[in-house]
């Protein structure tokens, strides 16, 4: 056999130029994990002709380390072949692995096919483009085993590609992974290179390329394409870090904007107000300055929600913080707190300065407001409170102000006023009411009293309406306005609700089984209790509790809450029904709905305003416009209930319009459940309720 020699620094050459190529490959993955569209379709093609480079450079500078007695000379068209062959290779078994969020074996093996079929085809090509002849005699067990290191070479080389793509310490891991591909290739070649044997008579065919100055050159081109390739991966990956540094910090900017202002209106919130109250004081108390705190809250705001619904009240106010935000300094801080509640911070102003802002703001909220078809009017209530005059931290000055806003509501509205000490006691006794508010419930406070409800005749006692009563331990029995409206505001109006059904339906319950199984009670619902997720569940609890029929129970809306969204209010009542539960619709006649609408909500009753009870005459115009509605409701199969019927004309000329049901103070007080048995089921004239039993303030 001819003897063969080899050239160290050609060897040597080789190696790098794996290791190189190798840590391109990883660093291009790295490339299309992080990319999309075309631009991962570049970083694919990129790599893998890089590594498919490498691969071919490398095997083209082991061949010519190899040193043969004899000038070395290679056929053109496979050496190019061999190229081609690799690069296409390396192409496709990226594709096969690097892209996905994870890595199947069946598309592990893939890839590994690809590979390490292009990578033995690549060799072989290239060891037969050696113009050599005779032909190369080849060894069969080291052409295996070079085959089998070259599949298990491709397929750590993809593996390692597809879990090297993304995460810390990737430099150092890369680099050491590099290391372990570059000796895996370069031993494939070499053992193939091993496997090839030459006869003493072999000699070179006169065409072909020859091998002097080859070597350089291929390493010189082979490195710059790597060099380039991985330059530019580098490049790109600054560029995507600066780009996602931007990002992150516009995120941290929206972030910052969340968290310190309204959502709604753009405004500053509680959380920025009070950063900005705490710098104001320490700034005021150096430097022996003043400053103005308003407190703002709309008035009829609640009516205009109640009316037209959450989305209108919404661009109301927007259109509010607008026109506040319009007649104010740059250096004045307005901010929402939520609801319709606003506070103003006015730096250095006296009590004078900030009466002056105060009117300002009341005259420019007291015009009308034109939303599209929308002519909206509410009007600002405000407090104000001087530092340090009314308060020297920010918790006394923004209860004081408070305080002085309630006041303005108090004494009128649609105004404003200047904090006086008298105030802060006011507003301390509605404090302690609300906190009072949180036990009433443990400590069995919270009664209910039930107004009858009649035939028209007045003959026929049909059930009950449960209203609530707070028996408060140190100032006596509370009507609902005076509590309500605080539950409403801080949710606790949820927790009553519940209590309020259970209550009845257990009173209920009772008198059902004392004979009075005819009887009905019905409910008074909140906003809040009619939107309350888990409302169907809680009834459904407390009908199985106490065993009650189906249309024991009734709840009753109002006209305004039936009708902020009609289409929720008709899924709702529907579900009502599911469980047995009548629905009536209380207040009707002063808002915006008409029987039309009401049609599609499964009502079972419509509960007549008082308002036009109170003027209802045999000839006015109030007595044609109910009629009107009671032969509109018979044709929907709606009872029609009268409530506040305090005459016996009244109680005449409605049962002779056609009232199914009436209630009012001439045929009941509200009563506590354990004087309802002075009530007899059938009665000939109108109840006397004994003058000690308290009445309902608006029953």
């Amino acid at each position: 056999m001819l003897l063969i020699t080899w050239d160290s620094v050609l060897v040597t050459s080789s190696l790098i130029v794996a290791f190189i190529a190798s840590f391109t490959a990883l660093d291009t993955a790295g490339r299309v994990a992080v990319s999309r569209g075309c631009i991962a379709r570049l970083w694919l093609v990129a790599g893998g002709t890089a590594m498919g480079i490498g691969v071919w450079a490398m095997h083209f500078i082991g061949m010519l380390a190899m040193m043969l007695p004899m000038t070395m000379r290679y056929d053109v068209p496979l050496t190019s072949w061999s190229l081609a062959v690799a690069i296409v290779a390396a192409i496709f078994s990226f594709a096969q692995v690097v892209r996905g969020s994870q890595l199947t074996w069946r598309r592990l093996v893939r890839g590994t096919l690809i590979l390490g079929s292009g990578v033995v085809a690549m060799h072989y090509l290239g060891m037969n483009a050696l113009m050599i002849e005779p032909a190369i005699h080849w060894n069969i067990e080291l052409v295996a085993l070079s085959v089998g290191i070259a599949y298990a070479a491709s397929g750590a080389a993809l593996w390692l590609a597809f879990h090297l793509r993304q995460g810390d310490g990737l430099l150092l891991m890369r680099g050491c992974a590099s290391l372990v591909m570059g000796a895996a290739v370069a031993g494939m070649h070499y053992v193939g290179m091993a496997a090839a044997q030459f006869n003493n008579t072999s000699s070179m065919m006169e065409h072909g390329v020859s091998d002097q100055g080859l070597a350089v050159w291929v390493t010189v081109i082979t490195l710059t394409i790597l060099g380039i390739t991985l330059l530019l991966s580098m490049l790109d990956a600054q560029l995507r870090a600066a780009r996602l540094a931007a990002k992150l910090k516009h995120a941290n900017n929206e972030l910052r904007q969340l968290a310190m202002h309204d959502n709604l209106t753009t405004l500053p919130n509680r959380v920025l107000l009070e950063q900005q109250l705490d710098a104001a004081v320490k700034h005021a108390t150096l430097n022996d300055q003043t400053f103005a705190l308003m407190f703002m809250d709309l008035d009829g705001f609640k009516a205009v929600n109640d009316t037209w619904g959450h989305h209108v009240g919404d661009r109301l106010l927007v259109a509010v913080a607008a026109r506040l935000r319009n007649q104010l300094r740059e250096d004045v801080i307005l901010a929402r707190l939520g609801g319709d509640e606003f506070v103003l911070l006015s730096p250095d102003s006296d009590g004078l300065q900030a009466a002056t802002i105060a009117q300002r703001l009341v005259d420019t909220i007291d015009a009308p407001f034109e939303l599209d078809r929308y002519s909206l009017r509410v009007s600002l209530s405000v407090g104000i409170v001087i530092f340090p005059l009314h308060g020297r931290s920010k918790q006394e000055m923004m209860f004081n102000a408070d305080s002085a806003m309630y006041h303005t509501k108090h004494s009128g509205r649609n105004g404003w006023c200047l904090f006086e000490p008298a105030m802060s006691t006011v507003a301390q006794h509605q404090l302690a009411l609300a906190n009072d508010l949180w036990h009433a419930l443990e400590h069995q406070e919270m009664h209910l009293f039930y107004q009858p409800k009649f035939r028209a005749g007045g003959t026929l006692l049909m059930g009950f309406e449960a209203l609530l009563r707070w028996q408060h331990p140190r100032r006596g029995l509370l009507m609902p306005d005076m509590f309500l409206p605080r539950a409403e505001k801080t949710g606790q109006i949820i927790a009553l609700g519940n209590w309020v059904i259970n209550e009845a339906c257990r009173q209920l319950r009772q008198w059902h089984e004392e004979g009075n199984s005819h009887w009905s009670v019905s409910v008074n619902l909140s906003a809040l209790q009619f939107h309350q997720r888990d409302l169907i569940d809680s009834i459904s609890e407390i009908l199985q509790r106490h065993a009650l029929p189906e249309g024991a129970l009734m709840l009753e809306i109002t006209e305004t809450i039936a009708m902020r969204d009609p289409q929720f209010s008709q899924q709702r009542i529907a579900e009502l029904h599911q469980l047995g539960v009548m629905v009536a619709i209380d207040n009707f006649g002063i808002g915006y709905a008409n029987l039309l609408h009401l049609k599609h909500l499964e009502a079972t009753e419509l509960k007549i305003d008082r308002s036009f009870i109170n003027s209802l005459r045999a000839d006015s115009e109030d007595a044609t416009v109910v009629s009107a509605m009671i032969t509109l409701a018979q044709s929907l199969n709606l009872r029609m209930v009268a409530e506040g019927v305090e005459t016996e004309e009244q109680q005449r000329l409605l049962t002779g319009l056609g009232f199914d049901t009436l209630q009012g103070y001439l045929l009941g007080k509200p009563t506590p459940a354990d004087r309802i048995g002075e009530f007899t089921i059938t009665m000939a004239a109108p109840l006397v309720i004994p003058e000690n039993i308290a009445p309902l303030a608006g029953a």
